[in-house]
């Protein structure tokens, strides 16, 4: 497999594990005193995956798949 490959689905492996953020599920912190520590580790979280999902798509997506649409119809 390719490096670019392998690292996704490693950062996948991780943001799997770091899910689950059972550390935080007694937590009554208040992140800037307004939003439950939950939560803003939640959109932290929603944040990294939409990031990875941008970076695999740029450099891991398998584009041989797609070279059927960039051909011309005859």
């Amino acid at each position: 497999m390719k490096k670019p490959v392998v690292i996704s689905i490693l950062a996948f492996v991780v943001l799997f594990i770091l899910h689950h953020d059972f550390w935080n599920w007694g937590d009554r912190t208040l992140v800037f005193g307004v939003i439950p520590v939950g939560l803003a580790y939640h959109v932290g979280y929603s944040l990294a995956a939409a990031l990875l999902w941008y970076l695999v798509c740029r450099f891991a997506w398998p584009h041989s798949i797609e070279k059927w649409a960039d051909e011309p119809n005859d």
